[in-house]
């Protein structure tokens, strides 16, 4: 499972652009937003570099000059291909702009003389979608979780006719290697899963047989899964809480999240484990009787004694 450190060091570093960096520390680090200008403090007798998360496009501004001989009120540097740039105030009270073109978004930068400069602006670039949920499991709702078992149900008929409805979901069967958990009196088998990934949930189709004469009754909203030393409850069932005897029943349930309410971000790989928090009595030991045992002479001693 991803982890959540990438999004907590976003989270620590991000400074709300508007506000300028005047007063703030001489190394900086800002989360790229292209909605929003960026003011950067620049010395005269400092030099500020900005660095990009990757090679820069393009660099356009107003009142900067590259090679010191053309007028300009702030000087700037930067190789071609290259993720940073330099700049330096050639005058004081000087102010500019440059708008940087980084992965196809133009980025606006304010460029005011300071004599409290910001001396390195790291700038980072902003979490994707599935970034943006690491750490905490989306919410789905009880409807949600019936649609997605009707579409754990239809699962062929919707990849044959509808692909789209289940673009987004993961499916494996175990017909090649079973997941069973064996229960001696009754057992549980995995023959199908699905992860749909936009909910982070996945879900199960499994088997339950009752191998004794007697129905075999458990709690329908008790399914665990069991992955490694961890578990996680249901989020919903479609079962009916029985087995008859010696017979089979086909269960669908659905496990979402984690317990504390993060992202299981569980593959489908993992060897599974289901259990189920059983009802009915369990079943007494066999009794053993032994039948036709053959009879057994006394052992006599030579002299006639036992």
């Amino acid at each position: 499972m991803k982890s959540t450190a990438k999004i907590l060091s976003f989270t620590l570093s991000v400074f709300t652009a508007a506000v300028a960096l005047a007063d703030s520390p001489a190394i900086q680090q800002v989360l790229l937003d292209d909605r929003t200008a960026v003011s950067v403090p620049v010395a005269t007798n400092r030099v500020t570099t900005i660095s990009f998360p990757s090679a820069v496009t393009a660099i356009d501004g107003a009142g900067v000059t590259v090679d010191g001989k053309t007028p300009g009120l702030f000087q700037l540097a930067h190789t071609k291909g290259s993720a940073f740039l330099s700049v330096r105030a050639l005058f004081p009270k000087a102010s500019a702009n440059l708008n940087i073109r980084w992965n196809d978004h133009t980025y606006v930068f304010e460029l005011t003389e300071s004599d409290q400069p910001v001396l390195s602006l790291n700038l980072a670039a902003p979490p994707s979608p599935q970034e943006e949920g690491i750490g905490q499991a989306p919410e789905v709702s009880p409807i949600k979780l019936l649609s997605l078992l009707d579409k754990a149900k239809a699962f062929p008929l919707l990849k044959a006719q509808q692909p789209e409805a289940v673009a987004d979901v993961d499916f494996t069967t175990y017909d090649g290697k079973p997941l069973v958990s064996d229960f001696n009196d009754y057992e549980i088998q995995i023959e199908e899963a699905f992860r749909f990934n936009a909910e982070d949930t996945l879900v199960f189709r499994l088997v339950i047989t009752n191998k004794i004469d007697a129905p075999l009754i458990y709690q329908p909203d008790s399914f665990t899964l069991r992955v490694g030393d961890r578990l996680y409850p249901q989020s919903i069932s479609d079962a009916d809480g029985t087995v008859p005897p010696e017979g089979r029943s086909i269960v669908y349930f659905a496990v979402s999240g984690t317990p504390d309410g993060g992202r299981n971000e569980l593959s489908l790989r993992n060897a599974f484990t289901v259990l189920v928090t059983r009802v009915s009595p369990t079943p007494p030991p066999p009794v053993v009787t032994v039948t036709n045992t053959p009879i057994v002479k006394p052992i006599r001693s030579p002299r006639g004694h036992l």
